[in-house]
């Protein structure tokens, strides 16, 4: 059953966005301005150079055929409901939508008793299965995307295995609702539902100038096998390596297949002490997502 039991633990959430201090505002912008393609993008021909070969491409100019879709409530005390009709496709865009509304659906993917949820949102996650490996030694994981800020609002782009945390979990990015910071993460445990990785060295927040609300920016992880190196727009942001305390499970993971997953939660565990009066709605726009490999 593919899930995601916990993110991160009550001990990491001291230095998470709390919404109930500040009301974000959205960008003005409209749905349009945002399909322009503003912003950075990735040069495919310098990572050939550097002996990358593309192994998994969406560009969002057809179906979500590579994609399987949540219907259904998810974990780690998220409000809303994932349902399909809050994925669209428009331009060659993926535009995942959070709003609002009252909406009836399965509390979780393996139960099936109706839960009524105030919000409403979208997840897909790949068909596809990526790992680094003996074989393919580096995998890097790319996302052309704009998040959303806003109160409450929880974009995510990451990879995890089945039987979580068994086969890892890699966050590339969790937004937090600020324009300017995000989080980089990864889990493992040797059994199922009890992740090792449960203390903030695992955990990096990232700070930028940037307004990651106002314009396309590419986010990455590069899996080797004794390291996780995290960039935005081709800098590198975050390392965690095998040798020091945030990364040693890094390569109980390495060889073991992952999915790729794009969702945007509302609320949650990530969320220290969130007012629900100032929770705000909005969307995530993801352009492309690739996958490279040496």
């Amino acid at each position: 059953m593919n899930r995601k039991t916990v993110l991160l633990l009550p001990l990491l959430l001291n230095f998470a966005f709390c919404g109930c201090a500040k009301t974000l505002q959205q960008p003005k912008k409209t749905a349009d301005t945002l399909l322009n393609k503003d912003g950075y993008d990735l040069n495919e021909q310098e990572l050939t150079s550097n002996g990358y070969r593309k192994t998994f491409e969406e560009d969002f100019s057809g179906d979500l055929s590579k994609w399987n879709i949540w219907n259904s409530g998810a974990y780690n005390n998220e409000l809303q409901l994932y349902r399909p009709e809050n994925l669209s496709v428009k331009e060659g865009v993926l535009i995942i939508t959070a709003k609002k509304e009252q909406s009836s659906g399965p509390r979780l993917p393996e139960n099936n008793n109706e839960k009524l949820f105030d919000y409403t949102s979208g997840r897909l996650e790949s068909k596809f299965t990526l790992s680094a490996s003996a074989g393919t030694p580096e995998v890097r994981v790319s996302a052309r995307m704009i998040i959303p800020q806003g109160s409450g609002l929880w974009p995510a782009f990451w990879t995890y295995g089945e039987d979580w945390p068994t086969n890892g979990e890699i966050d590339i990015i969790e937004g937090i609702g600020d324009p300017h910071q995000y989080i980089t993460n990864y889990f493992y445990g040797k059994n199922a539902g009890t992740a090792q990785t449960v203390n903030a060295s695992s955990v990096n927040r990232v700070t930028t100038s940037k307004n990651l609300s106002g314009a396309y920016h590419v986010y990455e992880v590069i899996w080797t096998k004794d390291k996780l190196t995290f960039l935005l727009d081709g800098n590198i942001v975050a390392n965690k390596t095998s040798d020091n305390e945030g990364g040693k499970y890094i390569p109980s993971f390495f060889g073991k297949l992952q999915h790729i997953t794009l969702n945007l939660a509302i609320g949650g565990d990530i969320f220290e002490q969130l007012d629900p009066s100032t929770i705000q709605t909005g969307s995530l726009y993801v352009d492309w997502v690739k996958v490279f490999a040496k």
